[in-house]
């Protein structure tokens, strides 16, 4: 109602100076043109400026050879409403649109006025200067508020990032208690179990199939704990359920990093058709997070990835030349940059895994992964187990174990259980056998595999 008011009051203004210059009907359609936009200004106020500087240019052009009102050929009221629309133009769209009306008004609504109805060019100066600062006052106003919008959605995005990383530091520790405390305590009874039967030779038969269920039980519960710990490290939500990406989402990544600016070369060699899924997934995150740090601690640097598959596993290796400076930006006091570092040595040490991270000495930096297919039972993506029955041979240039024996025999140390791992790779044979010879300490399996 107010807004219909003000129209009216302004039509009926215009209308007024009009009349003496034009005929009536002319003046009333003419008026109500540059009044009738205001009703637009809130909902579409580029459409309501575009009326309103059409009304004001059809008026000049109908005061063509009538007496025009000294230096000014509209009315007061007119142009109070067109520079409110200016202003609410610039407020809501921006600069670009912004320089755009400030051209549009010089060219199409105020030259012509100099042209036609003899407007002084000192009248045209100034008005253009007026219409520059009102944008000008209407843009800024833009500005800080588009600037106050995306610091409400950063601080929103680090409340949720803090919410997430305590949440996901709380899975961390459980799945660590569980690893260091529980899981060694399971490989324990798995070997006690299997070494019983040759510390008491006089054990009748029924005796010793109870020890060999108590040995594949501990192994079955310690390799399901492993899966376990596999999901509470896992950062996406609902890993069980939605679709997570792998080594073939890598070059989408790339791409999107090129996008952004980034100069990426990625190679991506050999390979078996068939990956363990979650060697899959953590190949991508450990690409990902790589990736970003490069991108966020060395801008501007040439970053070279390759993924490299084989039978055995999949190396991983992403470097950066450290940008126009050749280093890297130092990290914050108190920083958490190397929480993804832990994140990746962490993901890749529970695959059976090594990664190797560290600044190079002709500049930049360097991250170098090995995952192994067989090490603790993983789930391809076609749902099915596969298991391992010995450590993994660590290809060279990567630190880490390379799965030999550890100590008094007791199974490969790539497993990264205390004591040289107990257990080995969660195969389901117990790491106090050499893999395949069917022996325990020297002597025979009582249930005889591993035999030929």
């Amino acid at each position: 109602m107010v807004g219909l008011v003000a129209v009216l009051v302004l039509a009926a203004s215009a209308d007024q100076q009009l009349v003496e210059l034009v005929p009536s009907s002319l003046a009333w359609a003419l008026a109500a043109l540059q009044a009738l936009p205001l009703l637009l200004v809130v909902s579409r106020p580029l459409a309501a400026w575009r009326l309103s500087a059409l009304g004001l240019t059809l008026a000049t052009f109908a005061e063509v050879g009538h007496a025009p009102t000294p230096f000014w050929p509209w009315p007061v009221s007119a142009c109070i409403a067109f520079v409110v629309l200016v202003f609410v133009t610039a407020q809501r769209y921006g600069r670009d649109v912004a320089i755009g009306v400030d051209l549009l008004t010089a060219g199409a609504v105020l030259l012509p006025a100099v042209l036609l109805v003899d407007l002084p060019p000192v009248v045209l100066g100034v008005s253009v200067v007026a219409v520059t600062l009102v944008l000008v006052l209407g843009e800024s106003i833009h500005s800080r508020l588009e600037a106050e919008r995306h610091l409400e959605q950063a601080e929103q995005q680090r409340r949720a990032g803090l919410a997430r990383q305590a949440v996901l530091e709380e899975r961390s520790r459980i799945a660590r208690e569980l690893h260091d405390v529980v899981a060694h305590h399971m490989s324990m009874i798995a070997i006690q179990a299997e070494a019983a039967p040759y510390k008491e030779p006089g054990l009748t038969e029924q005796t010793r199939r109870t020890f060999t269920a108590i040995r594949e039980a501990s192994t079955t519960a310690l390799t399901e704990m492993r899966r376990v710990i596999g999901l509470l490290r896992e950062e996406d939500e609902g890993p069980e359920r939605a679709p997570q990406p792998g080594i073939d989402g890598i070059p989408d990544m790339v791409r999107a990093a090129r996008g952004a600016g980034m100069q990426v070369d990625l190679t991506l060699t050999g390979g078996p058709d068939r990956v363990p899924s979650v060697v899959d997934v953590s190949v991508y995150r450990i690409v990902q997070e790589a990736l970003s740090n490069a991108g966020r601690h060395a801008p501007g640097a040439h970053v070279a990835i390759e993924v490299e598959r084989s039978s055995g596993g999949v190396r991983i290796e992403v470097i950066d030349d450290g940008g126009a400076s050749g280093g890297r930006a130092p990290l914050a006091p108190g920083g958490n940059g190397g929480h993804g570092l832990t994140g990746m040595r962490e993901r890749a040490a529970l695959l059976g895994g090594t990664l190797r991270a560290g600044r190079r000495q002709d500049g930049g930096f360097s991250v170098v992964a090995w995952l192994p297919m067989d090490g603790p039972r993983v789930r391809t993506r076609d749902g099915r187990g596969e298991s391992s029955t010995n450590g993994f041979d660590e290809p060279e240039g990567t630190d880490g174990t390379n799965g030999s024996d550890g100590p008094a025999g007791v199974g490969p140390t790539a497993t990264g259980l205390p004591g040289g791992g107990g257990l080995d790779a969660l195969g389901g044979h117990v790491g106090a056998r050499k893999a395949g010879d069917g022996h325990v300490n020297g002597q025979p399996r009582p249930d005889g595999q591993g035999e030929g």
